[in-house]
Formats: C-alpha cells, sequence, structure tokens
C-alpha cells in the first residue's frame, strides 16, 4: 500500500503587481516592478495537523455525548481560535423545542459572544456530522474560515442542497474520525427503532 503525504503550501512575502488605469498608465501607487514569491511548507499551526484535528473532535464528540444523554441527536460542535476553544454546543433542539438549536449554530453563537463579534473568519468549526442547509448558511454568514466535519450527512448534509453555502475563502476538511462520529449517529438511531 502507498501512502501519500499531503503538502500545503503558503505563499511567503508581498506579492506587489501591476494596475492598467484608463489611458493605459501604470498606478503610481503600486510597485510597478514583476512579483516574485516564493513557497514554503506552512508550520504545523496552520491547519494542516491531523493530531489537532482529531483532538478537537474528540471535544465535538464529547459534546454530541452530551447530546445523547439528554436524548437529543447526538452531533456536537467546537469553534477554535488560536488553538483554544471560544465556543460549544451541542444540539438542544428537543429540550428548547426550537428546529434551530443544532449543534453548529449553538457554538457559532457561543464563538461570537467570546470573541466580541459576529465574523469567525479566524476560527475553524469542528462538528461531528456534516452540516445541513440551515447551520452552512449561518456558517457562510459568519465567514468562518475552516470546517472540519466527521460523518457526512448524504440525505440532509450540506453538500446535496448547497454545496456554495460558506464562504467562498472558507477550507473544509472531512472525515476526521469519521467513523466514531458515524457510529454514534447509528447507535442512537438504531435504539429509537
Amino acid at each position: 500500500m502507498r501512502h501519500s503525504q499531503r503538502l500545503t503550501f503558503q505563499i511567503v512575502g508581498p506579492l506587489p503587481c501591476r494596475t492598467a488605469q484608463p489611458g493605459g498608465s501604470a498606478d503610481k501607487n503600486l510597485p510597478t516592478s514583476d512579483f516574485s514569491f516564493t513557497f514554503a511548507p506552512m508550520n504545523q499551526n496552520q491547519h494542516t495537523d491531523t493530531a489537532t484535528d482529531e483532538r478537537f473532535m474528540r471535544m465535538a464528540l464529547a459534546e454530541a455525548a452530551e447530546a445523547l444523554a439528554q436524548d437529543e441527536v447526538p452531533i456536537g460542535a467546537v469553534v477554535v481560535a488560536d488553538g483554544m476553544v471560544v465556543g460549544r454546543g451541542h444540539n438542544l433542539t428537543e429540550t428548547l423545542r426550537d428546529v434551530t438549536a443544532h449543534a453548529e449554530m449553538q457554538a457559532i453563537t457561543a464563538a461570537a459572544a467570546s470573541i466580541g463579534g459576529k465574523y469567525l473568519d479566524a476560527c475553524t468549526l469542528y462538528v461531528t456530522v456534516e452540516p445541513c442547509i440551515m447551520c452552512a448558511g449561518a456558517i457562510g454568514w459568519s465567514q468562518m474560515g475552516r470546517i472540519v466535519y466527521g460523518a457526512p450527512d448524504p440525505k440532509r448534509g450540506f453538500q446535496t442542497y448547497a454545496p456554495r453555502a460558506f464562504h467562498p475563502r472558507a477550507s473544509v476538511t472531512q472525515g476526521i474520525l469519521e467513523e466514531e462520529c458515524a457510529q454514534l449517529m447509528r447507535d442512537f438511531f438504531r435504539r429509537k427503532r
């Protein structure tokens, strides 16, 4: 079996460029030289560390376990900024009798309150199951910088109905602890039948 290594790069240094003005002259406020850049491997703190993703997904799984203990659909979420959890939540739709009380909505609301702003572009959302279209809309409006989810949801997940709901600059990682996340859901619904 061949193992592949994923390399992620970032652009280092400024990227001066030319802009043409009406009449063909270059903008005098910008450098007119050709641009150059170098590629450098991203450091381990920049979204490439699987161990970190698994650690935060385990926190989301702990939130899902809280939901399960309350007989809620076991989905949990945490929002992380600069390596710290700034928001967390789990499904509370039955407890609150509110169809919008999904784990992602709870975590986003808590994160926005924690950081003091509605835009979460410097944050990562970890959620145990692929977000639904309602949550994907909220994630998009919050401008979440990165979304990491465990198990796919082919019946109600955003990929089926609104694959472009997230902010255009957001990155998505799927499949982190997928089997554990999926098993929690299977066990819950098996008990309900």
